[in-house]
């Protein structure tokens, strides 16, 4: 029987790779986002979550099975996260009331569950790496867990069951992202091999030399519909990374190595990417006009100050997927990988050169 799915922010980089999967998997799929591009086998649907009636309304003739929530909008302190992030959720929800109603919604949330918000990112006592899902809830408002509250209050009241999913760092493909490692390295290592400066970790020591991972939005979309089908993954929250672990130490490595640049040694010393690119963006237009670029927009691709957030961590960040593998799931994808494979889309869509 053919399964209708509404995927929330598919422009992004989960959304993209989200509804990538649902139409080669057959599914009627609707594409909500304030402004939304052109998406193979994607029905387009415009919608500002922040107004409830315009939401209700472009919503109208959406009757999904499921619903893929995979965005946020950022705000200039956890407070206002809060109260716009939560209400983007309960007006979303509220606004497919109308209908059948869904019989699964999927939130897309991630680490900072137990690493803490931007204002108090990485500080204080956190919970014992691996994270694992049960350690719970810090003492501190966060507006992940405001978009939770929502989806479980709906979910009490009209009856679907839901699914929590908290990726590490997500490399994927999106333009205008502010949360964007891969295509920020990418962009940084280019200036660098233009301009003959060092290429040079931005991060802390913790980072460069403890364990880390990350998530591929591919693997997401695969975890995400994986717990819509399984019945078992119902009404659970999980964790998703793509299955390896590694030091940055290793990676900045590879990653120098593909875009022709050499490493420059680590000194220990925290070089934030927000201060090393803040005076690029006309260096970057220009490259973007000598080769005929997409994006001439440098605060369209990159996104410095989240790199820096997750680089500059004081310990070291590991993430379990036991839950996960227990109940079935069994995606994996080396994470030097999924960094080659987004460079490689990047150059083919001529987002670098």
């Amino acid at each position: 029987m053919a399964k209708t799915a509404l995927v929330v922010g598919a422009s992004g980089i989960v959304g993209s790779a989200t509804t990538a999967l649902l139409v080669e998997q057959g599914w009627t799929v609707h594409g909500l986002a304030r402004r939304p591009t052109e998406q193979a086998g994607v029905h387009p649907v415009a919608a500002d979550l922040q107004d409830p009636d315009a939401t209700a309304a472009a919503l109208r003739d959406v009757n999904p099975d499921a619903v893929f929530i995979t965005t946020w909008a950022r705000q200039d302190s956890e407070a206002e996260n809060i109260r716009v992030n939560a209400a983007m959720v309960r007006n979303l929800l509220d606004g497919l009331r109308g209908g059948t109603g869904p019989r699964h919604v999927a939130l897309v949330t991630g680490l900072k569950h137990y690493l803490g918000p931007f204002e108090a990112y990485g500080k204080g006592t956190l919970p014992q790496t691996p994270f694992r899902e049960e350690q719970g809830r810090l003492d501190i408002e966060n507006f992940y867990y405001a978009q939770e509250d929502e989806v479980f209050a709906a979910a009490k009241r009209d009856g679907f069951t839901w699914s929590v999913h908290r990726p590490h760092t997500v490399i994927g493909l999106a333009v205008g992202n502010a949360m964007n490692m891969g295509t920020t390295l990418a962009v940084y290592a280019t200036l660098c091999r233009e301009t003959g400066r060092p290429f040079t970790f931005p991060g802390s020591a913790a980072q460069w030399s403890g364990l880390t991972d990350m998530t591929d939005a591919g693997q997401l979309a695969r975890h995400l519909l994986w717990a819509t089908e399984t019945e078992a993954a119902h009404d659970e929250a999980f964790n998703v990374v793509n299955g390896d672990v590694f030091r940055w130490q290793w990676m900045w490595g590879r990653i120098a190595d593909w875009f022709g640049v050499e490493a420059a040694p680590f000194d220990g010393v925290v070089r934030p990417l927000e201060q090393q690119m803040a005076d690029d963006g006309a260096l970057w237009r220009e490259i973007a006009m000598r080769d005929g670029l997409a994006e001439p927009d440098l605060n369209r691709l990159a996104s410095p100050w989240h790199t820096d957030a997750d680089l500059g961590r004081p310990i070291e960040v590991v993430t379990d997927m036991s839950k996960s593998r227990r109940l079935g799931f069994t995606g994996y994808q080396p994470t030097d990988d999924a960094f080659f494979t987004l460079f490689e889309r990047l150059r083919a869509d001529r987002l670098i050169p």
